[in-house]
């Protein structure tokens, strides 16, 4: 992603009230009701991630010294309003500026087709579903159209009719006259709260809302590979439009819940295998659990704690290439042992006399220098 003060086309000192007079020439420019360009509704999305960070001092602060994954590793959602796709457009716009009169785009139609809303769903699932993909059933509420009205609000037979406050524009306008001239103030029309219609006979089944409630049941496969805090979007199952307009969309976030065997980094797991100091120094062959089954690990002559031994390919898949997968890596640690019997402290003895020219005293000094020695 592009650097936030080139997105808004300011300086790096750039004041609040810069930011914020470079957003709203941009906005204007970028808006999808005045920009067709395909991608203009993208990078409407990126200009006001960038105003969201860049006008808050602490988010600003983070984000001039760490950058984005800055903003991330210190908890701020990076995702936004703007960016995250929950929402419409329009409401994400007049929720930061207020009505669209007050940058020149004029009163927008009631009756055109909207948008429904996006919904958000989370998710749980176990570590070994997430490496290897699961197949879920989920069910949740959303609105869909009145099955009696078909969306009108109105009861069959009747009509919803142009508000006569506004004559259906869904405004009002409110000229103050001053000494220093006459303001226009635009505000949605508090008769028919900017829909520009009014009901006589609102439907019984929706209260002439036009939309219900409605659980839905829908099948999602979650891919193999996904990590915790994972997105899904799955198309049309949001909330319905109003007038026509298209549904919303779903957006199903993943939960993974640790595992206590595997610990994961990025696309490689990591486990730790404890070995015996003779092990360490002889070498060895042992069966170590994997994802993917038992496999046969080879300790080196020599090893030494903290040395890691790589099984190719036996951590997580790629989403996008399933065939590609990590690797597990072995973190091995040499154990001091304990409880020895009689022959092995005789041994231990024998051994840490030869290596230093001294003669072991006791047990317990035996014991302090050969873990000494170990660690």
């Amino acid at each position: 992603m592009a650097d936030y003060y080139e997105i808004l086309g300011v300086s790096k000192d750039a004041s609040k009230d810069e930011i914020k007079s470079a957003f709203r020439k941009r906005a204007r420019e970028l808006h999808p009701d005045v920009n067709k360009a395909p991608d203009a509704e993208e990078k409407f999305k990126e200009l006001g991630k960038a105003y969201e960070t860049l006008s808050d001092d602490n988010k600003r602060a983070t984000y001039d010294r760490y950058g984005e994954d800055g903003l991330k590793n210190a908890g701020f959602d990076t995702g936004g309003p703007f960016a995250s796709g929950f929402g419409n457009l329009n409401d994400i716009f007049e929720t930061f500026f207020g009505n669209f009169g007050g940058f020149g785009f004029g009163p927008q139609d009631p009756n055109a087709p909207q948008r429904g809303d996006d919904l958000r769903y989370d998710i749980k699932i176990k570590f070994e579903d997430a490496v290897f993909g699961i197949e879920k059933e989920i069910k949740f509420q959303h609105l869909e159209v009145c099955p009696d009205c078909h969306g009108s609000g109105a009861q069959a037979g009747s009509q919803p009719k142009v508000c006569p406050q506004c004559n259906g524009t869904g405004q009002v306008q409110h000229i103050t006259r001053t000494p220093l001239g006459s303001f226009s103030q635009i505000s949605v029309c508090p008769n028919c709260h900017g829909s520009g219609q009014v009901i006589d006979k609102p439907c019984q089944a929706c209260s002439g809302h036009g939309q219900i409630s409605k659980e839905r049941s829908v099948h999602i496969k979650i891919p193999a590979g996904v990590d915790n805090m994972s997105k899904m979007r799955v198309s049309g199952e949001g909330d319905c439009g109003i007038n026509g307009g298209p549904n919303g969309d779903l957006f199903v976030v993943i939960h993974v819940e640790p595992s206590k065997y595997y610990k994961r980094d990025g696309i490689n797991v990591i486990t730790e295998l404890e070995i015996s100091p003779a092990q360490a120094v002889i070498g060895d062959k042992i069966s170590v659990k994997t994802l993917y089954g038992e496999h046969e690990l080879e300790i080196k002559s020599g090893t030494q704690f903290g040395d890691i031994v790589k099984i190719k390919a036996g951590g997580i898949p790629v989403i996008s290439r399933p065939s590609q997968k990590g690797d597990h890596i072995v973190i091995l640690k040499v154990k001091t042992p304990t409880n020895l019997n009689e022959i092995e402290r005789n041994l231990y003895k024998q051994l840490y006399e030869m290596q230093t020219g001294k003669q072991a005293k006791d047990d317990k000094s035996i014991m302090s220098k050969v873990k000494g020695v170990f660690k």
